[in-house]
């Protein structure tokens, strides 16, 4: 009997779908009650690998456990300004209610650390260079994954006939760490990201929902012990405790979420960060084990390794838009480009150059910009 092969399915409300969906397809899929869905999980993850991919696994639905401490989360308003994540109620923590007849997720990772990336610190130490968090140096990884993905969708149905399926990177509300670890890429660090024992944190995740009824992974354990380097070393103490994230303080959220003023408390620990940051990663143990990347479209761009920010900082609304196609940089807008940089300047060594820098902002049509520029030119002034 087809559910007896597969007792990973086997768990009351799941046998219903399961059935369901086997009874749906049984025609298109021509004798479905024969697939070997071990074998097939294997070959989506070689496929997967084949594709460019570094890792895959296979979860189920249930996520109780992380909607109760995303309801926490939203509730304690940690999300900021990022309305998007209470948006779409429970949808992001079931997966069968975001894309009906979803039975299993797939999960893929894949490295973006780019050549050279070793130089994270000395830029950070660098008051006088920016800062953009390393995931963005290069070509916005959205598309390039989901065309991945796709492809992968595409080998899947080749072996299997029609079956459900949706892709997904960033694209919908899904809880993709939770997934990635529930199909065993990692577990969950201190810091809230991914960590993957063979490969550190330095990666991109993706989902296939799928209505297949593939064996699950095993969901990963965690390895982080008793460090707390993580937690220690953020400079504006956004990561409250173990597990707990209050992304109001986090530079990330307040370089590329947050639109308006920075607030003025958080500006100085800022540093150079003009694009997220790093720190939590740069700082954890694991993360020498971080793999290279091998994707061209990850390399670093217009010299965003390590640029001066007075350099940046001069760049016209037409070169911002120029220089960033395609990138993450995007994000943020040109305002919002400026005003992180004005804060970065303000932080930097005072000195003539960047006095005038600062000067040629101070009357930008932006009030977001000015109230910045402002700032930092009195910091500038002792």
């Amino acid at each position: 009997m087809w559910l007896l092969r597969h007792p990973q399915i086997i768990d009351g409300e799941e046998i219903r779908r399961c059935l369901d969906v086997y009874n749906r397809h049984m025609d298109s899929r021509n004798a479905d009650a024969t697939t070997d869905y071990a074998a097939l999980s294997r070959d989506i993850k070689r496929w997967a690998v084949e594709l460019g991919f570094a890792d895959a696994g296979i979860s189920g639905v249930d996520l109780d456990d992380h909607e109760r401490h995303l309801r926490r989360w939203l509730e304690l308003q940690h999300h900021g300004e990022m309305a998007y994540m209470a948006r779409h109620g429970t949808k992001r923590s079931r997966p069968e209610e975001l894309e009906p007849g979803t039975l299993r997720i797939i999960s893929v990772r894949m490295d973006y650390t780019p050549p050279g990336a070793a130089n994270a610190w000395n830029v950070l130490r660098d008051a006088e260079a920016g800062y953009v968090s390393r995931y963005a140096l290069g070509r916005d990884y959205h598309k390039l994954m989901r065309n991945r993905l796709q492809k992968l969708a595409d080998r899947i149905q080749e072996a299997t006939g029609d079956f459900g399926y949706r892709a997904y990177v960033d694209s919908a509300p899904v809880l993709e760490k939770a997934l990635a670890r529930n199909a065993g890429l990692g577990w969950i660090g201190k810091h809230t990201v991914l960590i993957n024992r063979r490969a550190g944190s330095y990666f991109f995740l993706g989902e296939l929902y799928t209505d297949l009824p593939l064996p699950r992974d095993v969901p990963a354990s965690a390895h982080c012990g008793s460090c707390t380097q993580c937690i220690d070393i953020c400079p504006t103490q956004a990561i409250l405790g173990p597990y707990r994230l209050d992304a109001r303080r986090c530079i990330s959220y307040l370089t590329i979420e947050l639109k308006g003023s920075i607030p003025e408390p958080l500006r100085t620990p800022m540093g150079n960060r003009i694009f997220g940051c790093d720190d939590c990663q740069l700082i954890c143990p694991w993360n020498k084990f971080a793999q290279t990347s091998t994707e061209a479209d990850f390399s670093p761009r217009h010299r965003l390794d390590g640029a001066k920010l007075v350099e940046l900082f001069a760049w016209t609304e037409d070169e911002f838009l120029t220089r960033t196609q395609g990138m993450a940089i995007r994000r943020t807008g040109y305002e919002g480009w400026l005003r992180n940089i004005a804060v970065a300047l303000g932080n930097a060594p005072p000195s003539k150059r960047v006095r005038e820098a600062l000067n040629e902002r101070a009357a930008h049509p932006s009030a977001v910009v000015r109230e910045h520029v402002a700032w930092a030119r009195e910091k500038q002034q002792g």
